[in-house]
């Protein structure tokens, strides 16, 4: 029987999902591949805390040589998170030979050039399946699956915080700062939640798929990024009227070999596949010029789903005696961004409730070439009225230039939101 000994940078949520897995299928891995997985070493700041995995003291340890530095060890299982100091770690442990498995999609999207450039330098494998989406395998069906395919374009929900948020939002008409408390509680948000809110979170998850589709880098630098902090729930209500649900969506397109990248409140039709996944769920959504188009869906975070997809990687690194690499600079080129695109767009404003003023704001959007498909008008009885406005398919720098101009408008009290809109 093969042995392979193997170490963890970290043991906290997904680190102790991969340990429970591997206690789970240890016997089932030594009957039907004849392989036993041994975990030697396990790297923690605090090694008298209590866990939630029942794990041998004598395999922890508060100091990163004992794993970097031990030649037995072949793959090292990375749960630090971040950059710092998982960089450092992952750098030298592939400089010396160590496979890496990581779910670090931060790491991977700002720093995938040195991993990979260290990993092909000593022959050592760089893996990544639990970057994006958790326990979806969405990563391998890309490089493996669909590779006779040429993807035009990815729609996906990939980040579980914001969609749990938006989903609050729609369906108990909970108010934004409620509904990520909520998701405080229920640790699907940190303390912190900027890198959820905010986009970051999916903007690194979508510099890897889009890199991975496209065959261009996609840095974090080209990819537009909004967050869903300005979302209430009167652009959720407009929205359904409209015939549309609100999704915090990463979308990328292959335009003629020039990649559009970009993640930021979205709505889509209702009877779209993404509008109806709910709560913490992920979902991607591909197009591809043979399969058509086609949809993964699942938990996208969580100890088991992740460590799942973990122990995935592992498997496939022990039974591979050549590792792939992405040859950057060779079979890639840069992606770069830009204003171009064309999408959609829905535009609240709050507006003096006088004569000719949706004619005034309709001249400020013709000027700039972009066309009205629907108005929504309702008055709120006193000196003001919303005004919400769906375009037809205009560029994004159309539709700032004419944003800026009716912000400027005697009529215009507030330009309140502008989302984009997708079919």
């Amino acid at each position: 029987m093969r042995e392979v000994q193997i170490a963890f940078l970290g043991l906290g949520n997904v680190g102790s999902g991969v340990y429970k897995i591997l206690q789970m299928r240890k016997k089932e891995f030594e009957e039907k591949e004849d392989l036993r997985i041994n975990i030697k070493r396990i790297l923690v700041r605090n090694i008298n805390k209590k866990r939630a995995v029942e794990v041998d003291r004598n395999i922890l340890t508060d100091n990163p040589d004992d794993i970097l530095n031990d030649p037995e060890i072949s793959i090292v299982a990375e749960f630090i998170g971040g950059e710092k100091p998982a960089l450092e770690y992952l750098l030298k442990a592939l400089n010396s030979g160590k496979t890496i498995v990581t779910a670090n999609k931060e790491v991977i999207a700002r720093h995938w050039e040195k991993l990979d450039e260290a990993a092909k330098a000593s022959g050592a494998g760089l893996y990544y399946e639990a970057s994006v989406c958790g326990g979806i395998p969405v990563i391998k069906a890309i490089q493996e699956s669909l590779q006779a395919n040429r993807i035009e374009r990815i729609m996906g929900i990939i980040n579980g915080t914001t969609n749990y948020i938006l989903t609050k939002m729609s369906e108990n008409n909970e108010r934004f700062e409620e509904a990520l408390r909520k998701a405080q509680e229920l640790g699907y948000a940190e303390p912190d939640p900027t890198a959820d809110i905010e986009g970051y979170d999916a903007a690194f998850k979508l510099s890897i798929l889009s890199t991975l589709c496209f065959h261009k880098r996609v840095h974090l630098d080209n990819i537009l990024r909004e967050g869903i902090t300005n979302i209430t729930l009167e652009d959720i209500s407009y929205g359904r009227e409209l015939g549309y649900a609100l999704k915090l969506l990463a979308i990328a397109k292959d335009n003629d070999g020039k990649v559009e990248a970009r993640v930021h409140p979205t709505f889509i039709p209702l009877n779209h596949p993404l509008s109806s996944v709910r709560s913490s769920f992920n979902a991607v959504y591909l197009k591809g010029d043979c399969f058509g188009d086609m949809m993964f869906f699942g938990r996208g975070a969580g100890d088991l789903p992740t460590g799942s997809a973990v122990v995935s990687d592992i498997l496939t690194a022990c039974g591979r005696k050549e590792h792939r690499y992405m040859d950057f600079g060779k079979k890639t080129a840069d992606a770069v961004y830009n204003d171009d695109w064309k999408t959609k767009y829905y535009v609240r404003l709050t507006v003096k409730d006088q004569p000719g003023v949706l004619a005034e704001i309709a001249g400020y959007f013709g000027k700039y070439q972009v066309s009205i498909a629907s108005v929504i008008q309702k008055g709120y009885g006193d000196t003001t009225a919303p005004l919400i406005f769906v375009t037809h398919e205009a560029s994004e720098k159309s539709i700032q230039k004419a944003i800026a101009e009716i912000r400027e408008s005697k009529y215009v009290i507030s330009v309140d939101n502008l989302i984009r809109v997708e079919e």
